[in-house]
C-alpha cells in the first residue's frame, strides 16, 4: 500500500503542467504534504524502534525492474530533516513568489513547482536507495531539479551562468561517485552500497573512500570543493536557497556517512583527512563570510562553515573508531549528526529572512540596508533568533550539537596519547575560533541590516512582509527553541542511530552522564526562557498603568544624524580585514587623493575579496580553455574548400592509422 501511494504521488506531479496558474501552488502543496506525511510515518516507525530495517518495493509499470527503497535509522533521520525544511520552505514560498505572478507565465511556475517536488522526492529516494545505478539516476534528478530551481530568474544572464556552473560541478561530483561504484562493481560483482562492506574487507579503504568523499564533498560544499555554493545560493529564490543550504547539501553528508559505516581499514588516516579538511572549511568559510556585502552570499559562506563543523564531528568520530575511543566516536558522530538537523533549521530560517529583506527592499547589498528593525520588527526578531542559534549560543539548538562535539573532545583527552592530544587540542582551538568569528560576523550582519538609520531609499520605504511569510518561520523557531530546551528528546535517538550504524557497544556508561548534563542544561535554559518571558509580561503590564512619553536621546551635542555617520559593513570589519588580508586577498578600489589636491573631488570606495580556491580551480582553468578555443576558432574561415580539406585530412589520418594497425 505504501509503495502504491508513493508511486501515485510520483506520477501526479506531472499534472502540475496541466492545471491553471492559480491552482498550481495548492496542488503542489497537496502532493508535497502527502509525500511528507507518508515518508514521516515510515521514519517515525523506524526511529521509535517499531522497525529495524524496512524495504519498500516499487514495481515500475514501464519496466520489469523494481525500485527498492530501504529505510534504516540513518535514512529515517535524514528523511525527517528533509521533510521539515522542505515543507516549511514551500509554505514560505507562497508569499515570496506572489510578486512574480504578473511577470512570469504559467509554464515558468509549472517548471518551478515540478522541480521543487522532484527535488524533494529525489532527496528522500537518495537516502533510501542502496543500488548504485538507481542511486546515480536519482542523484542526477536531484542535480537537474535543483538546477531548474536556481535559474528561476533565468532572464538575468548572471543567474543562468551561475546555474550552468552549478550543474557542471554537480556532474563532476557524480563522475567521482560513478568511478567509485565501478571499482566496487569490478571487485565484488555488485554495484551497490550493500557491497561496500565486502569490498572494504578485502581492500584498502582510503582510495575508494576518497573518491566517494570528493563526489559527496562537492555536493556538501567542503573546501576546496565549495566554489559553486556562494554563487548558487544568492542566485536562487530564497525559499530554494533555504532548502538547498538547509537540506540538499546535507545529502552529501549522508553519502559520506553511508560509506563510512562500511569502512574497515585506514580509519585513522581517513579521520585525519576529514578533520583537517573540515577545519579548513569551517575557518575559511566564516572568514570569507565576514567580508561579504551580499547578505545571501554571507549566509552561503556560513553554510560552508557549518558543513565544516559537521565534518569535524564526523572526523573525530572516525578517529575514535580507529583508536578504540568509544566516547570520541559516539559524541563526535552524534554532535555532527545532530548539527545536520540544527543547521537545516537555523540556516533555512536565516535564508527565509534574507528573502523577506529582499522582498521589502529589492536589494541583497548590506551596504544599502539599515534601520529595518523599525520597519520589519518580526523579520528582525526571527533573524536575531537564527543568528544566535548559528553562533552556538544557548538556549538555542546550535549550542547542543556543538556541546556534544566539545564534550567528546574533552573526554577523549584523558585516554589520548601525545599526538592524539595535540590533534584534539588543535581541533578545540579551531572550533573555538569558528564560533568566535561567527559571533563577530552576525553581530555585523544584524547590526548593519536592522539597526541604525536606512542607507538607501528602498530601506527607508521598507515594510514588514505578509503574515503568510512570517507564520511558516515560527514552526522553524519552535524546533530551534525545543531542541535547545528539551535536547534530551533529540539526543537520545541520535545516540541510538550512531550506535547502530557504527556498531558501538557498551555505550550506556557514556550516554548516562551526557544525558544528565544535557538535562541540567535544559533546566537552566528553561529557567532563562521563563524568566525572560515573565520580565516581558511584567514590563508590558507595568507600562499599561504608567504614562509613557517618547523623546530624543542625548545626542552628545551631535544630533544631526545621517546614515553616513554610522558603521558600514566594510568599516565594521576593517581591522579584521586588514589582519586577514593575506588569506582573503582583499582588494580596495578607490582613486587616491593627491597631495596637491586641496579640494578633493567626489570619490567612491569599494572593496572586494576573492575566493582563492575559485580563482585557482575554476577561473584559471576556464580562462585557459577559453583561450585555447579562441585559438582553435581560427580554423572557422567560412570557406567551404577549407572544410573539405579538414574532412580529407581526417579520412587520410584514419586510413594511415588503420594501415599500421594503430586503431
Amino acid at each position: 500500500m505504501n509503495a502504491v501511494l508513493f508511486l501515485i504521488i510520483l506520477f501526479l506531479t506531472f499534472l502540475v503542467f496541466l492545471l491553471p496558474k492559480t491552482y498550481k501552488y495548492s496542488f503542489a502543496l497537496f502532493l508535497l504534504s502527502g509525500a511528507v506525511v507518508l515518508s514521516s510515518v515510515w521514519s517515525v516507525k523506524m526511529l521509535s524502534g517499531i522497525l529495524s530495517v524496512s524495504e519498500i518495493m516499487i514495481r515500475l509499470p514501464v519496466s520489469k525492474h523494481s525500485l527498492v527503497l530501504t529505510i534504516d535509522p540513518l535514512s529515517a533521520f535524514f528523511i525527517i530533516v528533509v521533510n521539515i525544511t522542505v515543507l516549511i520552505g514551500f509554505l514560505y514560498a507562497r508569499g515570496y513568489l506572489k510578486p512574480y505572478y504578473p511577470n512570469k507565465n504559467s509554464v515558468d511556475f509549472s517548471i518551478h513547482y515540478f522541480s521543487y517536488l522532484w527535488l524533494y522526492l529525489s532527496m528522500i529516494m537518495v537516502v533510501m536507495i542502496r543500488d548504485g545505478l538507481s542511486f546515480l539516476i536519482v542523484w542526477e534528478i536531484m542535480a537537474l531539479s535543483s538546477f531548474l530551481l536556481v535559474i528561476f530568474d533565468a532572464e538575468v544572464r548572471s543567474v543562468l551562468k551561475t546555474g550552468v556552473n552549478y550543474l557542471i560541478q554537480m556532474h563532476i561530483g557524480m563522475f567521482f561517485i560513478l568511478i567509485a561504484f565501478l571499482i566496487v562493481d569490478k571487485a565484488t560483482g555488485q554495484m551497490s552500497f550493500n557491497s561496500l562492506e565486502l569490498y572494504f574487507s578485502n581492500h584498502s579503504g582510503f582510495l575508494l573512500f576518497m573518491l566517494f568523499f570528493i563526489g559527496f564533498g562537492i555536493k556538501a560544499g567542503f573546501v576546496p570543493m565549495h566554489t559553486w555554493l556562494p554563487q548558487a545560493h544568492p542566485a536562487a529564490p530564497s525559499h530554494v536557497s533555504g532548502v538547498m543550504s538547509g537540506v540538499m547539501i546535507k545529502i552529501g553528508i549522508y553519502g559520506i556517512l553511508r560509506v563510512l559505516v562500511s569502512v574497515q581499514s585506514d580509519l585513522l588516516l581517513i579521520g585525519i583527512v576529514i578533520l583537517v579538511i573540515s577545519l579548513i572549511s569551517g575557518v575559511l568559510g566564516v572568514m570569507m563570510a565576514i567580508v561579504q556585502h551580499n547578505l545571501k552570499r554571507l549566509l552561503a559562506y556560513h553554510s560552508i562553515e557549518n558543513i565544516g563543523i559537521i565534518g569535524i564531528g564526523i572526523g573525530l568520530g572516525v578517529i575514535g573508531l580507529a583508536t578504540d575511543n568509544t566516547a570520541l566516536s559516539l559524541l563526535g558522530f552524534s554532535g555532527g549528526l545532530l548539527h545536520v538537523l540544527n543547521h537545516s533549521l537555523f540556516k533555512s530560517l536565516l535564508f527565509f529572512n534574507a528573502g523577506s529583506v529582499y522582498h521589502a527592499t529589492h536589494t541583497q547589498n548590506i551596504e544599502h540596508l539599515g534601520g529595518l528593525m523599525k520597519k520589519m520588527p518580526y523579520t528582525a526578531l526571527l533573524f536575531l533568533i537564527g543568528s544566535l542559534a548559528i553562533c552556538g549560543l544557548p538556549p538555542f539548538n546550535g549550542f547542543i550539537s556543538e556541546y556534544l562535539i566539545y564534550i567528546g573532545m574533552f573526554k577523549s583527552l584523558s585516554v589520548a596519547n601525545l599526538y592524539q592530544s595535540i590533534l584534539v587540542l588543535g581541533t578545540i582551538t579551531g572550533l573555538s575560533l569558528i564560533g568566535g568569528l561567527a559571533i563577530f560576523c552576525f553581530t555585523k550582519a544584524f547590526g548593519i541590516v536592522f539597526l541604525g538609520e536606512p542607507r538607501s531609499e528602498n530601506a527607508a520605504l521598507a515594510r514588514e512582509v505578509s503574515k503568510g511569510m512570517i507564520y511558516p518561520q515560527l514552526f522553524t523557531v519552535a524546533f530551534i527553541v525545543l531542541i535547545g530546551i528539551a535536547s534530551v528528546l533529540f539526543v537520545k535517538p541520535v545516540f541510538a542511530i550512531i550506535a547502530q550504524a557504527f556498531k558501538l557497544s557498551d555505550i550506556a556508561a557514556l550516554t548516562y552522564p551526557a544525558i544528565k548534563n544535557l538535562s541540567q542544561i535544559s533546566i537552566l535554559c528553561g529557567v532563562f526562557v521563563v524568566t525572560v518571558i515573565l520580565l516581558l509580561v511584567y514590563r508590558n503590564f507595568h507600562l499599561k498603568t504608567k504614562p509613557v512619553s517618547y523623546g530624543p536621546t542625548w545626542g552628545c551635542g551631535y544630533t544631526a544624524v545621517t546614515s553616513k555617520q554610522q558603521y558600514t559593513a566594510t568599516s565594521y570589519a576593517y581591522n579584521y580585514n586588514h589582519l586577514a588580508k593575506p588569506i582573503l586577498q582583499t582588494k580596495k578600489i578607490m582613486k587616491d587623493i593627491r597631495e596637491d589636491e586641496i579640494f578633493p573631488g567626489e570619490r567612491t570606495f569599494e572593496s572586494h575579496s576573492d575566493d582563492i580556491f575559485r580563482r585557482i580551480f575554476i577561473d584559471k582553468p576556464v580562462d585557459w580553455i577559453s583561450g585555447l578555443l579562441k585559438k582553435i576558432a581560427i580554423m572557422q574561415t567560412g570557406q567551404i574548400q577549407h572544410y573539405i580539406l579538414y574532412a580529407f585530412v581526417f579520412m587520410l589520418l584514419v586510413f594511415i592509422l588503420t594501415f599500421f594497425n594503430l586503431i
